[in-house]
């Protein structure tokens, strides 16, 4: 791995400074914006903000696909003494309206579809709605573009938006020095260059999908962003651009071993980057033989310390199910339920110390209390330490393995889903009186989402109505893929539903 550049984090907007005047930084569908460009967009953005929204850490809200203001607004925003909160382009109104809520935002910037989608109650009354083509038309006649600022890196600088396994979505706060020393990471274990191309194909609104942006910024590289309908179109981008870096899901991963992949898009790629699920040995093999010259990097994180670890490209093949070591910056300890560092071989929790660790959740100093506890002692950083919940081993050589997850998170299709919110969903309909949701082993999904129901007493053919009810309520990754109806759910001695038979009978 190279040597680590100077770690002293800085303003997130003097990302703009990274890289060569000349070179490109940002390849748009109908135009490339160069580093010269990047710096004079984000400067008259966050003149625009800050003349709309003047109060320093009010928070600005984007709904909208990958494009110039959701790929520029962090970094404005963050100019400008804002917070950015990205909502994810897939989500429903409810689910938006629910972000808005809770974060107070004051302005929210999006398409016109999805502006339109909201409805009445969804927006709080302090925050304004713009059309994103509005403000993109505005920025060629403001004057006088803000410079890098002198913000503070410890200040707040974004809250991005994390199911947890209960209730609606959880804001993670993450600073200024967060989100550089991420960039800064990523881009000294990956090796990124400024002759680099990043094919950015994952929300935008996910830490590891934004930082596709940053660590390639922070290299002076070029970001290509990509809304795709088919799996075939990400391996034409490929070829298009020339593209060296691409980072997926495994999922997603398994949908491109099955397109056809020309040498001119896969002789370009240097690296492939994995995270939100573990690889196979199959998916391995199969990503080997497809794109033999690139290294790939299986990596392993959550949304409260960005990321956590990664795999060494050249111990894939002899430690495929291997999580890695830690990234730069950041420490990985392993706690036994005793509270004792783990020894090689004993299971233990694994705990997350150093500077990548986010600021807690926001408005939620509960949730926050029970996840950001004190680091274990011995940590060399100290401080405050994300307590995952994941229960992982280390080997004699110093490599983790994934053991299991604490709660009951579905993860599908590279996407964190809350049981709850699922269920919540489906009780609102008026067509079912209980709801149990449920993650099932799915070899393309991670999990496949099994939804088991009893129908509402009063309720009129509810088998046929309830998932069309739930499309108009739930984005896509969130529709259950299978719905079991019941006439009675079990109980469990304390009169709640007994899920763990729940779903022992779905799994039979």
């Amino acid at each position: 791995m190279p040597e680590l550049p100077n770690p002293e984090p800085k303003p997130l907007d003097h990302l703009t400074e990274c890289g060569a005047d000349s070179d490109p930084a940002l390849v748009l569908r109908n135009h490339t914006l160069s580093y010269k460009d990047l710096k004079d967009r984000v400067g008259r953005l966050s003149s625009w903000l800050r003349d709309r929204v003047p109060a320093h850490g009010a928070r600005v809200a984007s709904w909208a696909s990958k494009g110039e203001l959701t790929c520029l607004l962090p970094l404005a925003a963050a100019r400008a003494g804002l917070v950015h909160v990205p909502i994810n382009p897939l989500l429903k109104h409810s689910q938006a309206a629910h972000i808005l809520a809770d974060s107070g935002a004051s302005l929210l910037l999006g398409t016109a579809a999805r502006l339109a989608s909201l409805q009445a109650g969804d927006v709080p009354d302090q925050c304004k709605m713009l059309d994103e083509s509005e403000v993109i038309a505005a920025l060629d006649s403001v004057s006088g573009p803000m410079p890098p600022s002198q913000q503070n890196p410890d200040d707040l600088c974004a809250i991005l938006y994390t199911s947890g396994s209960t209730g609606r979505p959880k804001g993670v706060m993450l600073s200024h020095a967060n989100l550089w020393l991420g960039a800064v990471s990523v881009a000294a274990y990956l090796g990124l260059q400024s002759d680099d191309v990043t094919l950015a194909v994952l929300p935008l609104s996910f830490d590891y999908g934004q930082n596709q942006l940053l660590s390639t910024w922070f290299a002076g590289g070029s970001a290509v962003p990509l809304d795709y309908l088919f799996p075939k179109d990400v391996a034409r981008a490929c070829a298009k651009y020339g593209v060296t870096t691409l980072a997926a899901v495994p999922p997603l991963w398994v949908q491109l071993t099955e397109v056809d992949w020309r040498k001119e898009a896969a002789s370009p790629l240097r690296r492939l980057t994995n995270s939100g699920g573990a690889l196979t040995t199959e998916l391995v093999d199969d990503l080997r033989r497809i794109i033999p010259g690139a290294d790939l990097f299986p990596m392993y994180g959550l949304t409260e310390a960005f990321r956590s670890t990664y795999l060494e490209p050249a111990k894939v093949k002899t430690h495929p199910t291997s999580m890695g070591t830690a990234i730069p910056f950041a420490e990985i300890m392993v706690i036994t339920d005793a509270g004792m560092v783990a020894k090689p071989g004993e299971e233990g929790e694994l705990v997350h110390c150093g500077p990548l660790v986010a600021q807690g959740y926001w408005q939620d100093p509960e949730r926050t209390a029970e996840r950001f506890k004190p680091a274990p002692a011995g940590s060399r950083y100290g401080g405050m330490a994300v307590w995952s919940g994941d229960r992982v081993k280390r080997d004699d050589d110093g490599l983790l393995y994934f053991i299991g997850r604490r709660d009951a998170m579905i993860k599908s299709a590279g996407n964190r889903i809350s049981p709850q919110e699922i269920e919540d969903a489906a009780r609102a309909t008026g067509l079912v009186a209980e709801a149990a949701a449920f993650g099932i082993l799915d070899q393309r999904l991670g999990h496949a989402i099994h939804l088991v129901v009893r129908a509402a007493t009063d309720a009129t053919d509810p088998q046929e109505k309830l998932a069309k009810a739930l499309a108009k309520e739930l984005p896509n990754f969130m529709q259950p893929h299978v719905i079991h109806w019941r006439d009675t759910m079990p109980l469990n001695p304390n009169g709640k539903l007994d899920r763990t038979a729940i779903k022992t009978e779905i799994e039979a």
